[in-house]
This record gives C-alpha cells, sequence and structure tokens, in this order.
C-alpha cells in the first residue's frame, strides 16, 4: 500500500482551483486515460504584466494527479508566466512533502501542462522565437488531441494518417469519415492547437477515410 504526507491527503480531499475557465487566454491537455492519467489546465493571463490571475484544472487521474495539480496551482497563481515557468516538477512534489517514487510522473504530468498552457498563450501572442514551425513541432501538438471514444491521442491510434507543412499552411489527413460522431470535435481540437502558430496562414484538414466507405 502506497503512503502517502498529510498534504498529498489534504490536496486530494479539498483540491483548490478545480474546474475549467470560460474563455480561458491559454489550455493544455496532457496525458491520456488510457494510459490512467490525464490533467487539463486552463490559464488566465494578463497580458500588460504577465501575471497568471486565474487557473484552473480538471483530473482524470489518480490521488497524486489531482494532489500535484492542486498544488500547482495554488504556486503559481499571482505569479508571472516567466515565474511559473521556472517551477520544476521536484518542487512541487516537495511542496506536498513528498510522493511515492512511483508517483512521481503526477508531478512531471502536471509541471509539462502547465508548461503547455504557457507556450500555447505566448505562441498565440507572438512571444516565442520565431522559428519556423517543423512537422515535428506539429506531430508533437498533435499527439495531445485525443479521440475521446477511446481517451488515446489521434496519433497513438493511426488516425493521423499523413500531413505536410509549406508555404504557411498545414495539410491533415485523417483516417475517418465526416460524418464520425467525434468529426467535428476533433477537427476543433486540431485547430486550437495549430491555428495561433505565427507563420501558419490557414490548417486544411481532409477526411480521407470516407473516400474508402
Amino acid at each position: 500500500m502506497l503512503s502517502y504526507s498529510k498534504k498529498v491527503i489534504e490536496h486530494f480531499k479539498h483540491p483548490r482551483n478545480v474546474g475549467e475557465i470560460a474563455n480561458a487566454d491559454a489550455e493544455a491537455l496532457e496525458g491520456s486515460p488510457a494510459c490512467g492519467d490525464m490533467l487539463k489546465i486552463t490559464l488566465k493571463i494578463n497580458e500588460k504584466t504577465h501575471v497568471i490571475t486565474d487557473i484552473k484544472f480538471e483530473s482524470f487521474g489518480c490521488a497524486s494527479n489531482i494532489a500535484t495539480a492542486s498544488i500547482l496551482t495554488e504556486m503559481v497563481k499571482g505569479k508571472t508566466i516567466e515565474e511559473a515557468e521556472k517551477v520544476t516538477w521536484k518542487q512541487a512534489a516537495e511542496e506536498l512533502e513528498g510522493l511515492p517514487p512511483v508517483k512521481m510522473h503526477c508531478a512531471v504530468l502536471a509541471v509539462d501542462a502547465l508548461k503547455s498552457a504557457i507556450e500555447q498563450w505566448k505562441e498565440k501572442k507572438g512571444l516565442t522565437d520565431k522559428n519556423p514551425t517543423t512537422p515535428d513541432k506539429v506531430l508533437r501538438k498533435l499527439r495531445n488531441v485525443l479521440n475521446p471514444l477511446t481517451g488515446a491521442s489521434i496519433v497513438r491510434m493511426q488516425l493521423l494518417r499523413d500531413f505536410d507543412v509549406k508555404d504557411g499552411v498545414i495539410i491533415i489527413d485523417l483516417d475517418l469519415t465526416s460524418d464520425h460522431k467525434f468529426a467535428s470535435h476533433i477537427k476543433e481540437e486540431i485547430h486550437e492547437k495549430l491555428d495561433h502558430l505565427w507563420d501558419i496562414k490557414e490548417v486544411k484538414i481532409n477526411f480521407v477515410g470516407e473516400s474508402e466507405s
């Protein structure tokens, strides 16, 4: 049986900042329920001061997943994004007075979700390095687009048949039909992940599965 600190139990039973921010300035979804843990973080950020004025999370995982997300939101709320980016998973675990070694990945997941949300906000505001969008960057973002039916990413489920990045246009071929019950949801998620990239003019999504029906 795993041994949890009193602080982990407290944040698990009474988590802080639970929920989702309406009209959030940025959001990130990390992990996969197919693997056991998933975490969504939404942020409100003051554009002038870069201060995180509000942060909320939704957890689909274990007690450590909930506790680490809860403590992390307390640690960074009211801080600038530059300060929040410096927070490490080790610091989050220490704030909880320790985690079982097999649960340290929960702290990593929470920090990764926070940093992904901050990265998205910086991309929207043109504050990231002006490096061209590469296929590797697109693939990394598509790994966080989940198929609601299975909880696994569209990449892992091999729904991503092909994609290309050329002259500011991303073309994506999905092995789905356009009338699939989750097609519109997945399309919306892809646009959310890619439309704001500074050098991307258009994201085209083709449902190539219908050509085989």
